[in-house]
């Protein structure tokens, strides 16, 4: 199960950039957030190591000045995620070393639809004009996405 259905999926995308996804985009796209999560948490791990701790804290997660403005914008948005979702993601990939605080699940949660609303947008910095998203469209947002997180 991806981290996001395509019907919220489809709801974030209008709300955060004016973007209309087809269900068949669905998994490239949950993909490219799932992916960046991932990446993510193996940063908070690699800096709840370095700190001395056996767990990992909000504070060790790599959140840049965008990455907190997309956060907000998301919560603007007001669209909730599913945590069973998110949580059975994480569930699925390999192990972390260190476990999450527990109320950094809430921040997780933040972070993926922050996610959500990064792809969505560096999509339509890809071709203001288009509305619609393609193939191409979310191969070079992953590139995007891949050089700067």
């Amino acid at each position: 199960m991806a981290v996001v259905g395509f019907t919220k999926l489809e709801a974030l995308f209008r709300k955060a950039a004016s973007l209309d996804i087809h269900k068949g985009h669905t998994k490239e796209v949950t993909d490219i957030v799932e992916k960046k999560l991932h990446d993510l948490l193996l940063a908070a791990e690699r800096n709840a190591n370095i700190n001395g701790r056996d767990v990992i804290w909000e504070s060790d997660l790599p959140i840049t000045k965008g990455m907190q403005e997309s956060i907000i914008e998301f919560k603007k948005l007001d669209e909730e995620l599913n945590i069973d979702d998110v949580l059975q993601f994480l569930s699925a990939i390999p192990p972390l070393k260190y476990p999450l605080v527990a109320d950094l699940e809430n921040k997780v949660l933040e972070l993926t639809g922050a996610l959500l609303v990064v792809v969505a947008r560096v999509m339509k910095e890809i071709d203001s004009e288009s509305r619609i998203v393609n193939h191409e469209l979310i191969k070079k947002s992953s590139k995007i996405l891949d050089f700067t997180l």
